[in-house]
């Protein structure tokens, strides 16, 4: 266990052992969820920090049913098995989680670190056993972030109980190059009706590596209603 004083110092500790990065590329054996409908997939996610969130969805036989990318400010989705698409602003993602969802909350909960805006003073501190626990309320958002002995993230709680809405994150890592790096990532988030559960089993992680982020929409695709 790491001991630290102050809620400043406890917080910087935290952060310090969070994965920096400019590029993060993943491979992950998925089952996707949606409302009951259930995929096994196999999904490929490449980002690029603080810019996009690129994915491309594959299903038998290596056969690429969707692609999306995510930016600060948009969604675009290919459906390649109908031939449409959605472009959405990124508050579209909303439908699906809680308001106070942002990129930045999105972009580190795919990778396995603490999502930096619940790392503020105004969090309470506490020891739960060997793990580190904190708790806060941002707006109408109520948090809950608990940590490993290595301060990484085990567990990400979010809800809005007046909102119907609530989202659950678990992580796991592995050591790969003397560095953690996600093992498993599953989360569960309910919007009033909509449901969503996706469950990352990592089979290859690399950081800092060059990589493009292909995408365009081919004239032939209508946009989905």
């Amino acid at each position: 266990m790491i001991h630290v004083n102050s809620i400043e110092d406890k917080l910087s500790a935290i952060r310090a052992q969070q994965t920096n990065f400019n590029t993060f590329s993943g491979k992950a054996k998925t089952s996707l969820n949606l409302n009951g409908d259930t995929h096994d997939v196999t999904v490929n996610i490449r980002i690029n920090n603080n810019k996009e969130i690129w994915a491309s969805v594959t299903a038998l036989l290596g056969i690429e049913v969707a692609r999306a990318v995510i930016t600060p400010d948009s969604i675009l989705v290919l459906n390649k098995l109908q031939g449409l698409y959605i472009k959405k602003p990124f508050s579209f993602i909303h439908q699906y989680t809680n308001k106070q969802v942002d990129y930045a909350m999105l972009q580190a909960l795919f990778t396995g670190n603490a999502v930096p805006k619940l790392l503020n003073d105004s969090a309470k501190y506490s020891t739960v056993g060997d793990s580190v626990k904190l708790d806060g309320k941002l707006t109408d958002l109520v948090y809950k972030l608990l940590l490993g002995t290595d301060l990484k993230v085990k567990r990400t709680e979010l809800a809005n109980d007046a909102e119907g809405q609530s989202m659950q994150v678990n992580n796991s890592f592995i050591v790969q190059n003397n560095q953690k790096v996600p093992a498993q990532i599953d989360i569960t988030s309910v919007a009033k009706s909509n449901k969503i559960e996706v469950n990352l089993h990592f089979v290859k992680v690399d950081y800092n590596q060059p990589q493009d982020y292909p995408f365009n929409i081919p004239p032939s695709y209508q946009p989905a209603q």
